[in-house]
């Protein structure tokens, strides 16, 4: 089975960037349609940004011109940088299949806070 380890995640203060990676365990990237998920607290999850086989991405509205989706399949690793990050942007982000097939991992908490 496919793990998925989420990692870059930290405290930032609002207008800040972090990057986020995910790293697969199997090379699933040009396969699979990806994407990038987040839990804030007390609310469900949201998928945030995709990233097809093909290599088409989109967000949602609420990140859109802030975060791109990437990935590097020679090194079976996602990524999600982030920009202009508001407190609204706090949560746990995890990676995924899209729709979210796989296991989940642990996920890596990013606080936007001053």
């Amino acid at each position: 089975q496919v793990q998925l380890v989420e990692s870059g995640g930290g405290l930032v203060q609002p207008g800040g960037s972090l990057r986020l990676s995910c790293a697969a365990s199997g090379s699933i990237f040009s396969k699979l349609a990806m994407g990038w998920y987040r839990q804030a607290p007390g609310k469900q999850r949201e998928l945030v940004a995709t990233y097809t086989s093909g290599g088409t991405t989109t967000y949602a509205d609420s990140v859109k011109g802030r975060f791109t989706i990437s990935r590097d399949n020679a090194k079976n690793t996602m990524y999600l940088q982030m920009n202009s990050l508001k407190p609204e942007d706090t949560a746990v982000y995890n990676c995924n299949a899209n729709p979210s097939v796989l296991g989940w991992g642990q996920g890596t908490r990013v606080t936007v806070s001053s």
